[in-house]
């Protein structure tokens, strides 16, 4: 059996030893309410065409294979629809950026009502910022929709 996996004698019963504990562990972790923990495994018999698409779609998500299917499961039990890392960094960003745009808008109110001299920004200034907030809040909603896409139809 060793030969044939392609390993030692002593890697093949160091992995029989490795996967007898992880199924002890396994089904010794219940929680007080029966539902097994986050360890609890699964095995699934896939299509080799199926299992193609699975690697690609996991591989365009940064994931491994067994994590995006995963997801996958959790999204279709919950109605859910997640943000990969990639894309929810990308969000904060954007939050980060809208909070600083936000602070110094503040700054610049706050001095006006104290009646300080305020030269800037002007009328222009304003609308151009007006348009930057909205053309990244039109970004993140296509990011949102895409996301929701992707997870529904395959990448996209």
């Amino acid at each position: 059996m060793a030969r044939h996996q392609g390993l030692s004698d002593s890697a093949l019963l160091r992995h029989l030893i490795d996967t007898m504990l992880q199924a002890g562990n396994a089904a010794n972790r219940v929680s007080t309410d029966g539902w097994a923990s986050r360890v609890s495994r699964l095995s699934v018999r896939l299509r080799a065409d199926d299992q193609s698409l699975l690697r690609e779609r996991a591989a365009a998500r940064g994931m491994p294979t067994a994590t995006y299917v995963s997801i996958l499961t959790r999204v279709h039990l919950r109605s859910l629809s997640p943000l990969p890392k990639e894309e929810l960094l990308g969000l904060k960003r954007a939050v980060a950026e809208l909070g600083s745009i936000g602070r110094n808008l503040n700054q610049i109110a706050r001095a006006a009502n104290q009646g300080q001299l305020v030269t800037s920004p002007g009328r222009d200034d304003l609308k151009a910022m007006l348009r930057i907030c909205e053309a990244l809040r039109d970004h993140v909603k296509g990011l949102l929709v895409a996301n929701l896409k992707s997870w529904e139809h395959g990448s996209a």
